[in-house]
């Protein structure tokens, strides 16, 4: 390989190296092992990681790094853009526009799920969430729905190191209880977020899959709690189950995903 003569690359090109086997660990890498499959001494890699957690690209939890919220946030940017915000945008409004109450659309990020697109109900009230928000994913309807369509084996990679801090009163904190409720959700084809991460509002979620059948992304349907209506399978369920079918042949031709975790 030619040698570059961009100022700064080869040190740059040292982060990306560093960033990138934090991205492909298969467990949160401790500073010692990414300097052992970077190939750069251990008081390098500390640098390099100090910095790239300072500038949020990069988490440290316990001795050990996972990707920062601000790489996700630059993620979702280019997720945008993507294929499937476009391809799903019709299903998206009508989905909307039958329940009219606001729409998300979340891809997996870590151990998060980020917002890539956002729909306003047309009433009065608003969601504070925004597009490149990041929703958690034990207590999140897109976070339970993405975590019931996975495999058994991908479930428990990403539940074992996976925090489960109490959101609200309701949320689940325990692993135990966490698989059964995703055993339920997983069985009835959705998942639902009974005010767990926000007082007073109530939402419902389905995974999204691609042609191999790997959960790719999650919508939900928020509403606030003292507008929710009376029978909320006709009113939200059935039509995220439609939007759910219909996405099916959306996301066949697109690529499989690497599964997301």
């Amino acid at each position: 390989m030619s040698e570059t003569k961009v100022a700064g690359a080869a040190a740059f090109a040292k982060f990306m190296t560093v960033l990138q086997a934090v991205a492909d660990a298969p467990q949160p890498p401790t500073a010692a092992s990414l300097a052992r499959s970077c190939g750069y001494p251990r008081p390098t890699v500390y640098r390099i990681v100090a910095a790239l957690a300072e500038q949020g690209m990069v988490a440290e939890t316990g001795g050990v790094y996972r990707l920062g919220t601000r790489l996700m946030s630059l993620a979702s940017r280019a997720w945008s853009q993507f294929d499937l915000r476009a391809a799903l945008a019709p299903d998206l409004q009508a989905l909307r526009d039958a329940t009219g109450e606001t729409v998300h659309l979340a891809v997996p990020a870590g151990q998060e799920m980020i917002y890539i697109d956002k729909l306003e109900s047309p009433g009065p009230v608003r969601m504070v969430s925004r597009v490149g928000s990041s929703v958690a994913l034990h207590s999140s309807a897109v976070g339970k729905a993405y975590l019931a369509a996975l495999d058994d084996a991908a479930r428990e990679r990403l539940l074992r190191d996976l925090p489960l801090p109490a959101r609200m009163p309701g949320t689940v904190t325990s692993l135990p209880a966490l698989r059964a409720v995703l055993d339920g959700d997983r069985a009835r084809g959705y998942a639902m977020d009974n005010e767990e991460n926000e007082a007073g509002i109530v939402c419902y979620g389905v995974a999204l899959c691609d042609a191999a059948g790997r959960p790719v992304a999650g919508v939900s349907v928020s509403t606030l709690l003292f507008r929710r209506r009376d029978d909320p399978q006709a009113a939200y369920i059935d039509p995220l189950l439609r939007l759910r079918d219909a996405a099916a042949a959306k996301l066949a031709v697109l690529p499989a995903s690497s599964g997301g975790v």
